[in-house]
């Protein structure tokens, strides 16, 4: 499965002056590069892969080190669950690239 998540903090002092959140974001994003999982950041979203019940874990992880930023935790996910899958947040992009004739 692939999980797209993103975690914002609010309610605490972890908001820079100018509405920043960078620092949680990256507490949120080390666990999931040290978790060993393929996986990928942009500007607004953090995907990783694997099965159920690690993927779940890695997301578990991730939302509590961004609650030490603040009182509440905001948690945007989307799943894509193909079992007998892998590979494929690389693979979804090869085959979107080669219909574009890239």
């Amino acid at each position: 499965m692939i999980v797209a998540f993103s975690l914002s903090p609010s309610g605490g002092p972890s908001e820079a002056s100018d509405g920043s959140v960078h620092d949680a974001v990256a507490a949120a994003v080390r666990i999931v590069r040290e978790s060993g999982l393929p996986n990928r950041t942009s500007s607004m979203f953090t995907e990783v892969e694997g099965e159920w019940d690690e993927v779940m874990d890695v997301v578990k992880r991730a939302t509590e080190a961004v609650g030490e930023f603040g009182t509440r935790v905001s948690l945007v996910l989307k799943a894509d669950i193909r079992p007998g899958r892998s590979g494929e947040l690389d693979g979804k992009l090869e085959r979107l690239e080669a219909a574009l004739g890239s």
